[in-house]
């Protein structure tokens, strides 16, 4: 027999990992081909997984986009485009975009973070 925190613990990790499959366009394109996303049980299960957005949940993520890809897929209207593999080709396109741009937006920051406390050791001395 498992233990309640055993089972607890296992189903929290199953969940964890499934969520942040979220992230990935291409299986959610996966999943759609397939049909999960006509199935009311799945659908349901997709709602109940939004505490996952609950601050004590969420900082267990690698992936945070797949909250906003949980967060999408609530609407039937997405859940029925990501059937396109064109539809998932776009979003995975995007998310390249957006990570290219935070990487980009995040050195800058630190790199005038880097001048800015270089320019206050110098006015120290």
């Amino acid at each position: 027999l498992v233990s309640d925190d055993t089972g607890n613990r296992l189903r929290f990790q199953l969940e964890l990992e499934f969520v942040q499959c979220l992230a990935n366009p291409n299986y959610l394109n996966f999943l759609a081909q397939r049909g999960y996303f006509k199935d009311r049980a799945f659908v349901n299960y997709l709602k109940y997984l939004l505490y996952w957005k609950e601050p004590e949940y969420a900082k267990y993520l690698k992936y945070p986009q797949c909250l906003h890809m949980l967060e999408l897929l609530q609407y039937e209207h997405f859940r029925k485009e990501l059937v396109n593999a064109q539809c998932a080709k776009f979003i995975d396109e995007q998310q390249i975009l957006h990570w290219q741009h935070y990487s980009r937006k995040r050195m800058r920051l630190q790199q005038a973070l880097a001048e800015q406390q270089q320019q206050n050791n110098t006015s120290v001395k």
